[in-house]
């Protein structure tokens, strides 16, 4: 399985943060899509989601389904 890649724009750096999250408007409340983030995104990333009201959890990869 190749490495797990950040979710924001343009980075290639390896993803070691899971930002859980849904639509309200478009998801059941336990449905939940997911972005992965680097050390440098995650704040980015987070803030993104959360001032939408989308951020639901940040979990590190391993501990998600996500992980190699």
């Amino acid at each position: 399985m190749p490495p797990l890649t950040c979710s924001a724009k343009g980075c290639r750096a390896d993803a070691v943060w899971a930002l859980e999250w849904n639509n309200p408007r478009l998801h059941t409340p336990e449905r939940r899509k997911t972005w992965l983030a680097c050390d440098e995104h995650r704040g980015s990333l987070s803030e993104f989601l959360a001032a939408r009201g989308f951020l639901r959890d940040v979990r590190p990869v391993s501990e998600t389904s996500e992980a190699p």
